[in-house]
């Protein structure tokens, strides 16, 4: 799964998947995931298509990520 142009890890639980994205801590990821209304239990290869755009769309529009922050 990619989001904002960075591989999401299957295996970890998707707060710590997230984590994985530049720009994007651990606590920012709990925000995330809290907002988006995904369980933090569950796997990053276990989400729902639906729970997958929720999350990039929420991430891409509100946050600077990424390619913003490695200009800067």
């Amino acid at each position: 799964m990619r989001i904002a142009g960075t591989n999401i890890p299957d295996g970890k639980k998707i707060e710590y998947a997230l984590a994985y994205i530049y720009g994007v801590g651990l606590p920012l990821a709990k925000k995330i995931v809290a907002t988006a209304k995904v369980s933090p239990e569950k796997r990053a290869k276990d989400l729902t298509p639906e729970e997958i755009n929720r999350l990039r769309e929420l991430i891409e529009k509100n946050y600077r990520i990424e390619g913003e922050l490695r200009r800067e």
